[in-house]
């Protein structure tokens, strides 16, 4: 067991104590003839990031550039280190707590790097950067995010050996004794003259969808109970153990949603749902989910009191602040007001400490990613591919089927056609004519999903293509056709949306969701509902990541650990040639009453 994970498991069951660090708070000296003595008062200010993924620098490494976007923002620690220097200087550094909400370890070539190329786990590798930098910054504690396990989890626990700071998940237990495997909560004293001292405890905890997403990794390892039912188990402990303030800090949304169905019975967006049902918390950091929300109040159901939520957005781009007003009066500390509010990365420079730092880690990862694996015949990209079927991501599929024949070359499975999904991830990824590097893949394919083969018949086939579609705003024969409203009917995102290449098929947008797919065929002919295909897909759509029918049920005939992302760079490289005419193929369109909409 890593000597943080023992020391910290050990204090949290036998005194729940963490790390204590004498505070400071100015109190008035009182003059012996006063007759009556005012109240203590004391000012905590918490500070809080979420889904940082792998973002130390404003940097871009797919487009090998600073980091712009229309609305002007710019992430990394480096920024937040700055926020966080100038919030302790007006504050006092010992009145202050830091915290993470999760997804750190995955997110850019940076980590990925990290994860593989030049791996942490290796005999004496290197200190992960996010490992360097939120221990220089002073981070308190983080949660465990989803993401966290998709190295597997010797990765993740020599991350959490390299930490200073405790990596909590109340939620995440050992599989067989349902014990905790990662610190539940960690425990602050802040010291203030004249009067006890405010014990702050942080509960944390992380995403059930773990289960799904990262299941190779964790079956029969972990498990993860819902939010709700852990906070309540944990919260009253803590109030038992002395809090006087009790902060969550979450890897999961405020919606109540989830987008894996009911394949787990905990809901994945279920910050909201923890203040609401559990009594005792003060405030709660909100992660997963990517959105920015400066200040959520939620009414607990038993006590009537305020639960403020906030969700900084993600990448390092926003620093939460909670600021807790406390009162020292009969006898305890009781919290009198949290208010949340956002400070913005983009107004301030980075922390040259943490430049210095990891400079090398940085220059190695430019150097990488801007290797040349290739060339290209003509400049190829996603501007359009979740509307019309853009050759980029039949590349994706044509490297898919490729991998999977490969893999089932002489078992009984390889006369069965395959055919392969793929989603738009991103809608600025281009790949140049000219020389193509691996930061134009990895821009490509942004995720470090892996590949499985599953068996499925044209029945669920259909029923698959009929779910995706619902991706699509219906729209009537003879409306406009405004492309920018067309897509992410019902929030849903273009990750959650596939093309499944093989097949000829029509999505008829003026149609009803569940009723568009038209004109589906295979070798030329209307599809065999009773036909067996081999459908090469990603783990995270698999294992059920977007509630996508049939497939996380379907029988696995293969699978590795090796990226989608990888194995396209080295199709690429084997050809040499990246053109078009090796790949790209119309197996779909969007039309309405069976005309074509483009």
């Amino acid at each position: 067991m890593p000597l943080n994970r023992r020391k910290f498991l050990e204090k949290s069951a036998a005194t729940g104590a963490g790390v204590a660090i004498a505070g400071a708070a100015a109190a008035p000296a009182q003059a012996s003839a006063r007759p009556a003595r005012r109240p203590a008062r004391y000012s905590l200010t918490v500070m809080g990031t979420t889904d940082l993924h792998g973002h130390v620098f404003n940097w871009d490494y797919f487009k090998d550039t600073e980091y712009s976007d229309k609305a002007g923002n710019a992430m990394g620690l480096a920024r937040i280190s700055t926020l966080v220097n100038q919030v302790r200087e007006e504050r006092g550094r010992c009145n202050t707590l830091l915290l993470d909400a999760g997804d750190t370890i995955q997110g850019t070539p940076l980590t990925y790097y990290y994860a593989k190329v030049d791996p942490i786990t290796a005999k004496g590798g290197p200190v992960h950067p996010m490992a360097q930098a939120m221990n220089a910054i002073g981070y308190d504690a983080a949660a465990l995010g989803n993401h966290e396990f998709n190295y597997g989890i010797e990765t993740l626990r020599k991350f959490e050996d390299q930490l200073r700071f405790p990596l909590l998940g109340a939620n995440a237990v050992d599989a067989k004794t349902l014990k905790p495997a990662f610190p539940p909560y960690f425990i602050k004293k802040f010291h203030v003259p004249g009067a006890p001292p405010v014990k702050v405890a942080v509960l944390g905890l992380t995403n059930p969808g773990i289960a799904i997403w990262d299941k190779a990794y964790v079956q029969g390892k972990l498990a993860f109970p819902g939010l709700e039912e852990q906070a309540a188990k944990w919260v009253p402990k803590l109030k038992a153990l002395g809090a006087d303030v009790v902060v969550v800090s979450a890897h999961s949304g405020s919606s109540g949603t989830s987008s894996y169905g009911d394949q787990v019975p905990h809901v994945e967006n279920a910050a909201a749902n923890v203040a609401r049902q559990v009594p005792g918390i003060d405030a709660i950091l909100v992660g997963h989910a990517h959105v920015e929300i400066p200040e959520l109040k939620v009414v607990n159901e038993a006590t009537g009191r305020t639960v403020v939520l906030s969700e900084p957005l993600c990448y390092a781009e926003r620093l939460t602040l909670f600021d807790i007003e406390l009162v020292f009066d009969k006898g305890s500390w009781e919290v009198e007001s949290v208010a949340a509010s956002l400070l913005n990365s983009n107004t301030v420079a980075d922390d040259p400490k943490i430049t210095r730092l990891l400079k090398d880690e940085h220059a190695k990862v430019v150097a990488y990613v801007n290797q040349v694996v290739g060339t290209a015949t003509e400049t190829l990209t996603t501007v359009d591919a979740r509307y019309r079927d853009a050759p980029i991501i039949d590349l994706i599929t044509k490297v898919q089927e490729d991998v999977v024949k490969a893999a089932l070359a002489g078992t009984e499975y390889a006369s069965l056609p395959v055919i392969a999904q793929a989603s738009p991830f991103s809608r600025t990824s281009e790949i140049p004519a000219g020389n193509v590097t691996v930061r134009d893949l990895s821009g490509l394919y942004v995720y470090d999903n892996t590949l499985v083969a599953k068996v499925m018949t044209g029945a669920q086939v259909r029923a698959y293509l009929e779910y995706s579609a619902e991706y699509f705003v219906q729209t009537a024969a003879d409306a406009a056709v405004d492309v920018e409203k067309l897509t992410n009917a019902n929030n849903r995102p273009d990750y959650n949306y596939d093309y499944v290449s093989g097949l000829r098929y029509e999505i008829d947008v003026a149609q009803a969701a569940g009723s568009r797919i038209r004109n589906l065929t295979y070798g030329g002919v209307a599809l065999d509902d009773a036909q067996q295909f081999v459908l090469a897909v990603n783990n995270y759509r698999a294992n059920g990541g977007g509630a996508f029918p049939y497939v996380a049920s379907a029988k696995e005939l293969w699978s590795e650990s090796t990226e989608i992302r990888t194995r396209i760079a080295e199709w690429v490289t084997a050809k040499g040639v990246l053109d078009p005419k090796d790949f790209a193929s119309v197996d779909w369109k969007l039309t309405r009453d069976g005309t074509p909409v483009f």
